[in-house]
């Protein structure tokens, strides 16, 4: 029997998954894949937005928020399987997949190995290359710092990363909001996640084969991942949609929630609403043989 509600857990692979799972059982599925290093809160906004329409799920990766670290070492590989494993664990089939930076390379990770599994995709201020060497020594000496220095030390520095100037000077509950979540995640999970971001692989090459719809999201002044990548992704991915969100940084979901929010719903409400016509037309089909030749197709557009 499905459980619902907010801090919810469930056993997966001997470890323990916090969740969240809101909404009704007969509608869409999204499943929401926090960044790093924060947890399944970064998504409070968008499953308050969505719940009344959506079943919306976000769960904590292992080791952040409320989940269980487990003795593995951490990958992109393993984040993945974590996902699937997560989905089985729910009798979820498939779903719309939503990640945001970390939680994207996650995404894109498991639809190259279990496309099956994805109804649609949505890539939130996220990118398909590898670390280069410069990143990868970044994030070594980012772990030199944590566990030199701490990690409120590590979150001081980090959050400028995270908005824009105008957010940082003005958004003070956003920017305690995201230092909390930073603070709570234990030394051992920072610095074995950082490992597994430096060593992962590139899924650029496989994003021509993506067969199902995607959107991408990204803040028109995301510094980490830059509009720059948004749009080669948007490029290499057939009929892909994207949305820029002005005068926002890399956590656009959380600088900027209403307009977020807004190009999210109007994705997942085109996707669902072409879904129907896409059954309603095989059950034409059916009983007529008169063909429809015309095809939905997703534009790209820019938030105002």
């Amino acid at each position: 029997m499905r459980r619902t509600g907010q801090n919810i857990s469930i056993v997966v692979n001997n470890l323990t998954v916090s969740y969240n799972d809101l909404g009704s059982d007969n509608h869409q599925v999204i499943i929401f894949i926090h960044g790093f290093p924060f947890n399944k809160a970064m998504w409070n906004k968008q499953l308050e937005h969505l719940k009344e329409n959506y079943r919306v799920i976000a769960y904590d990766i292992r080791g952040f928020g409320d989940s269980e670290i487990g003795s593995d070492n951490f990958s992109i590989n393993l984040f993945a399987n974590d996902l699937i494993d997560f989905m089985d664990a729910l009798k979820i089939e498939k779903a719309i997949i939503c990640g945001l930076s970390m939680g994207g390379y996650i995404a894109l990770n498991a639809i190259a190995r279990y496309p099956e599994r994805f109804e649609a995709l949505i890539l939130s201020d996220s990118s398909c290359i590898a670390d280069t060497k410069e990143t990868k020594a970044k994030r070594l000496l980012s772990i030199e710092n944590i566990m030199d220095k701490g990690v409120k030390s590590y979150a001081d520095a980090s959050i400028k990363n995270f908005f824009t100037t105008e957010s940082c000077d003005s958004q003070h509950e956003e920017i305690a909001f995201v230092k909390t979540m930073i603070t709570d995640t234990p030394k051992t999970t920072l610095c074995k996640t950082l490992v597994a971001l430096a060593e992962r692989n590139e899924t650029c090459s496989i994003l021509p084969e993506i067969k199902v719809p995607v959107h991408i999201i990204v803040g028109e002044q995301d510094n980490i991942t830059p509009l720059k990548f948004a749009q080669f992704m948007n490029e290499q991915i057939k009929d892909s949609s994207l949305s820029i969100i002005p005068q926002t940084g890399h956590l656009a979901n959380i600088e900027n929630a209403t307009k977020f929010n807004d190009q999210l719903t109007q994705f997942a409400d085109w996707f669902v609403q072409s879904y129907l016509d896409h059954k309603m037309e095989e059950v034409s089909l059916s009983v007529s043989p008169i063909k429809d030749n015309k095809k939905d197709k997703l534009l790209t557009f820019k938030a105002s």
